[in-house]
């Protein structure tokens, strides 16, 4: 198994890293545009190998695609983060042309392969990277729901002071603000967690989980990097051994949830093929005035992208 990384900044080297200890793939390739950059991430990667007990053998290549032919697997990370005084339409428009250019040179070199984007905004970038790659978008997704959940799952064993492994959530929706966490479909070793913990403490937990990156910025100046790497893993991890996990992840929709042509963070089964099945949970009023909230907000990022005229 082949697994290629795309960017080599803090969150695709602890993706590549991640998959390495895991073992589960024979070669993983870290690819970067800067000179030399991929190399002198994965041969420190490769060099703890001997550390921490594993035979991936992780390589470091400079903007040449050729050395990622025939990925399984190929993770997107690549993009420029927000800037003072870039607006949303700027840092679409440059990254769009960042992820399309990407994923052309991806599907050259690995016609088969599933592809994973995590650039942001991830679900225009979802978007982009579908429309790029013409391929089912079964093959083709974004990770936003597997880290989002992670973020609620460890607040809320904070608070309950428990293991996070007990802990299971969903949530649908836009990656950022406009996710939708469901306290109802969540739970504690099988309690569920209204049983454990108040309205009004759920609700403060769903809010931070809301604004979990924009907490991370303000306390380091910079976007996280390790819970993105790894839940981008853990994707691949579902592919690779067809776990058949059940993780949200950004997926176009056709007539789920009362949505079409719409790139949007649904529960999926996630095995050897991509997604198995979209799973539709049978959302309550509340819920569902959220979600289509949501859905709208995604609308119209995704109409500044069909703005641009790029496809």
């Amino acid at each position: 198994m082949k697994v290629s990384v795309i960017g080599a900044g803090s969150v695709g080297a602890t993706c590549a890293n991640v998959i390495a200890k895991k073992d589960i793939a024979h070669n993983v390739v870290l690819l970067d545009i800067k000179e030399n950059y991929a190399e002198g991430k994965a041969l420190d990667i490769w060099e703890s190998s001997a550390v921490n007990y594993y035979d991936t053998r992780v390589t470091g290549v400079t903007n040449d695609y050729t050395k990622t032919a025939n990925s399984n697997v190929v993770v997107i990370t690549s993009g420029l983060p927000r800037h003072p005084g870039m607006t949303r339409a700027d840092l679409i428009s440059t990254n769009a042309r960042i992820v399309k250019s990407v994923t052309e040179s991806v599907i050259e070199h690995s016609p088969d392969a599933i592809i994973i984007v995590v650039s942001n905004p991830l679900d225009v970038m979802t978007y982009t990277a579908y429309l790029t790659a013409k391929k089912p978008s079964t093959k083709v997704f974004g990770m936003a729901g597997v880290l989002d959940t992670a973020r609620f799952r460890a607040f809320i064993a904070t608070e309950l002071d428990c293991s996070p492994k007990d802990i299971q959530a969903i949530l649908l929706g836009g990656h950022g603000d406009q996710m939708v966490p469901l306290p109802r479909y969540t739970t504690v070793a099988g309690i569920p967690l209204t049983e454990l913990m108040d309205k009004e403490k759920i609700c403060e937990l769903v809010e931070r989980t809301k604004k979990g990156g924009g907490e991370i910025v303000n306390l380091l100046g910079t976007s996280g990097w390790y819970a993105p790497g790894s839940s981008a893993a853990q994707m691949v991890e579902a592919i690779l051994k067809h776990q058949r996990r059940i993780f949200s992840v950004c997926t176009m929709l056709d007539g789920e949830y009362g949505m079409n042509n719409i790139a949007l963070g649904v529960p999926v089964k996630l095995g050897q093929n991509g997604i198995e099945e979209i799973i539709e949970l049978d959302l309550n009023e509340d819920e569902m005035i959220l979600l289509k909230e949501s859905a709208d907000y995604v609308r119209s990022v995704m109409d500044e992208l069909d703005k641009m005229k790029l496809f």
